[in-house]
């Protein structure tokens, strides 16, 4: 029986954990996933864990932060005055936000304080930081 290796392309149902439990994505509900590894589409600690699976094999890792999202960069924290913002956004607290790179591609920014004059935004992944768990079957090689 095949079993995953380096730049193979594999179709997979996963179900992503936070430590306390909280499952924060799964394709299960919908069509597994279908990548070509070493295309650095899935964050490391997740392909590595494919490797040498073999069809229909499930099993469970975890991924420390460092081969996830990374840790919280707090260069990622900046402070915008509450000129800046449409009149129409009432920033709280957790809000999501969407920005546009210089290149046209957009991000995600999560505010984490609201100040009468500015609020805080985070622009790091929301997953940064953190530890995941993910249950993986391998669904088909090739």
């Amino acid at each position: 029986m095949s079993k995953v290796k380096a730049n193979d392309t594999v179709q997979v149902h996963y179900t992503g954990k936070l430590n306390n439990g909280e499952i924060f994505d799964s394709s299960l509900e919908r069509e597994p996933i279908k990548v070509t590894l070493g295309q650095k589409s899935l964050i490391p600690g997740f392909e590595n864990g494919l490797i040498d699976m073999a069809v229909n094999e499930k099993k469970t890792i975890v991924i420390p932060s460092s081969e996830a999202y990374g840790e919280v960069n707090k260069e990622l924290f900046q402070s915008v005055p509450r000129a800046d913002l449409p009149e129409d956004i009432k920033p709280e607290v957790g809000m999501g936000l969407m920005a546009k790179n210089a290149d046209g591609t957009e991000r995600q920014l999560r505010v984490v304080d609201v100040k009468e004059d500015a609020i805080i935004i985070d622009a790091n992944h929301p997953l940064a930081g953190q530890e995941l768990t993910f249950e993986l079957e391998v669904v088909a090689i090739g």
